[in-house]
């Protein structure tokens, strides 16, 4: 099978929970350091933490009455949600999995980022989000640039991952 050449690596494990504040005791004894706390369209709650030298957990807990993950929750229970890749070329990833077979779905395009789903149809089981950030990400949390860039720094072509 073929591979990409871009840079890639995990940016963060997405966990799904019925309530962020019920489990943020058990991260906090873990040592997990929290760096942002948002609601995205009313949908859901994600709450972005730190531990260790650029390891990274989400917890995602549902804020609308019925979501994708209201349904994910009420099918699996609390646990493993995704695997985040953060990716310098989305497009030359998607294209490799595609000519590879591989189900890549829910493509979208934000200002920020751009973000798609690897179907867990694929052989882990794991749903997999590829997500390349976009340099609006840097200029719009500008303070918080350097604590969600796993080194401090996004992905580019340019990058050596051995440096990383």
């Amino acid at each position: 099978m073929q591979h990409h050449e871009t840079p890639i690596r995990v940016d963060h494990i997405g966990i799904a929970v019925e309530s962020v504040d019920n489990v943020e005791p058990f991260l906090s004894a873990l040592g997990c350091e929290k760096l942002l706390d948002d609601t995205i369209e009313s949908r859901f709650r994600w709450v972005y933490y730190e531990l260790g030298d650029g390891s990274r957990l989400e917890l995602i807990e549902p804020v609308a009455e019925e979501s994708f993950l209201t349904d994910f929750l009420d099918e699996h229970g609390p646990g493993l949600h995704h695997v985040t890749l953060e990716t310098a070329d989305i497009d030359a990833v998607i294209g490799t999995l595609e000519a590879a077979d591989v189900d890549v779905i829910d493509y979208r395009e934000f200002e920020e980022w751009t973000e798609a789903f690897v179907s867990p149809r694929n052989p882990t089981g794991a749903l997999f989000q590829l997500m390349e950030y976009q340099e609006a990400y840097e200029q719009n949390r500008e303070i918080q640039a350097q604590e969600l860039f796993i080194d401090g720094r996004r992905l580019t072509n340019s990058q050596d991952l051995g440096d990383s």
